[in-house]
């Protein structure tokens, strides 16, 4: 069974993408099944070497997942997450086994504190775990990746002990992430230098053991230690697309690979991404989990490009690379003259969608035309900023149970402010009509009545998509239960309406993590 470090050049760089399973953890990025799949087969066709799918222990959804996208995916590794338990590493291995290469990426504590205080274990028990639990993997599968969960604080010498332990049991690939973002470059990389030595030093065939980098950008450091980690002996790193993850997110996929793409004179590496697919991908991930791309995001943010001082765009006039050093085309970004508006064709929109980062499927394809025309009607010039919005929403909506029909609003400076909305649950159409304390508040009283639920507001936001007065507005809405979040955007010209799609996307997401929410719809009284 081969894995993604047979037959490759010591100066490849292997990916490793776990937006699906890190990613995921960041609050309120949840993505239905549907969503997963999607950006797997993109991860996969653009060159993903590993696609870390999820933690199939977690819950039946996420083992589904896991194993629907072990089954469909043509080249990349398959992992699945495992903590160092028994269960954990059974259930991994059953939900990658129809891989074409299935990997079990088990993990432990190895830090003092962790050890004192999560695991409550001493060191020598937690070395029994890891030759126990790597040992169980290796019997399942041949591809195993161990992990020493919080590794840049752990003693040098312990760590050099569990890494050996874990090669010895049957680990092919050895992770030494920076759990909580606190290594600086020069830390990570002597790191990596000295366990990596050790292991040569110890381990008979000691180098076809792949190091791997995971880091946090708590610091702002991930990228820069994840390169480092490189010049440390690390031949594969793990990241995210748009950084996505837990608390400040991890390394971004996009920056790494372009960092070594542009940098060859100091990092004499290559991976094998298709580095024009990479700002799809960041749009993909952005609407599935309604996380916006800041502006001035590097690589993939929508200011990437552009330059707004006299001077800069003098020397741009003059020379691209003067101000430039990549091209928006080596990322995926298409420059075209191709206006938009109401006389459009599908054909026109199709070759617009393409030029921006999406291909949809025939049926999104259809809505979201239909969406363009009536955007049309309604707005003078049509920016290539108001269709990602519209094609955003449409990928985000396009598998909810619950829809926005019709809304209508009364507002003004005496109120009570009134709403009349219709919505669609489950295919039954529900009406309700409620006051509020402004019109936002009457909107989301009136999905209050139609669909009972607990959730609190606990984020709304409004932005203009393009400039001038007829707009669209961009609404983020965060919705928490318990110890669950979902994030949901909407955009229309309305910001009423733009404001009661996003709710309900949120809403959606919400149900698909709580299984179900007290939908009761009534049949509308025409």
């Amino acid at each position: 069974m081969s894995t993604p470090h047979d037959h490759v050049s010591p100066d490849r760089v292997v990916i490793f993408d776990t937006t699906l399973r890190d990613g995921e953890q960041c609050p309120g990025a949840s993505m239905t099944l549907e969503e997963k799949l999607q950006v797997a087969d993109l991860l996969d066709t653009m060159g993903v070497d590993v696609i870390e799918a999820g933690f199939p222990i977690a819950s039946n959804g996420d083992f589904e997942s896991v194993a629907e996208i072990a089954r469909r995916t043509k080249r990349a590794v398959i992992a699945g997450l495992a903590r160092a338990i028994p269960a954990d590493i059974a259930r991994a291995g059953e939900a990658v086994k129809a891989a074409r290469r299935p990997r079990i990426h088990t993990f432990v504590s190895t830090s003092p504190i962790h050890l004192e205080h999560q695991m409550r274990k001493t060191q020598d028990q937690v070395i029994d775990i890891i030759a126990g639990t790597v040992a169980q993997a290796r019997n399942l599968v041949d591809d195993i990746e161990w992990s020493a969960m919080d590794a840049t604080r752990t003693p040098i010498d312990y760590l050099q002990r569990c890494v050996e332990t874990a090669v010895k049991a049957g680990a092919t690939t050895i992770n030494l992430p920076d759990t909580v973002g606190y290594a600086t470059p020069s830390e990570y990389e002597a790191m990596f230098r000295q366990v990596r030595a050790y292991i040569l030093d110890r381990v008979p065939n000691g180098e076809q053991i792949v190091f791997s980098a995971h880091c946090h950008d708590d610091l702002g450091l991930a990228v820069a230690n994840s390169l480092a980690a490189l010049a440390g002996g690390a031949r594969q790193i793990e990241c995210t697309i748009n950084g996505l993850g837990e608390r400040a997110g991890n390394a971004a996929l996009e920056e790494v690979v372009m960092a070594i793409r542009t940098r060859g004179d100091v990092l004499p590496y290559a991976t094998g991404i298709e580095a024009t697919m990479l700002t799809r991908a960041s749009k993909l991930v952005s609407a599935v989990t309604s996380f916006p791309v800041q502006y001035n995001k590097a690589i993939v943010g929508r200011n990437a490009f552009a330059h707004e001082s006299g001077i800069h765009q003098d020397g741009m006039l003059k020379n691209n690379t003067t101000y430039e050093i990549m091209t928006p085309d080596s990322v995926g970004v298409s420059k075209t003259s191709l206006v938009m508006g109401k006389h459009s064709g599908r054909a026109a929109f199709r070759d617009k969608l393409k030029a921006l980062g999406y291909e949809l499927g025939e049926n999104a394809l259809n809505d979201a035309f239909s969406r363009f025309k009536e955007l049309a009607d309604r707005k003078k010039v049509v920016y290539d900023e108001d269709i990602e919005a519209l094609v955003d929403h449409e990928i985000a909506a396009a598998d909810d149970r619950m829809k926005l029909v019709s809304l209508s609003v009364i507002a003004g400076s005496h109120g009570p402010q009134r709403a009349t909305m219709k919505m669609k649950v489950d295919g039954v159409v529900a009406t309700e009509e409620c006051e509020g304390n402004g019109p936002v508040d009457a909107v989301f009283n009136c999905i209050q009545a139609i669909v009972p639920h607990a959730a609190k507001l606990a984020l709304y936001q409004v932005h203009a998509v393009t400039e001038g007065t007829d707009a669209q507005a961009e609404v983020s809405v965060r919705l928490e239960d318990g110890d669950k979040a979902v994030t949901g955007r909407g955009s229309d010209p309305d910001t009423l309406v733009a404001s009661a799609q996003a709710y309900i996307i949120a809403l959606n997401k919400l149900a698909t993590k709580r299984g179900s929410l007290n939908a009761q719809a009534q049949p509308a009284a025409e």
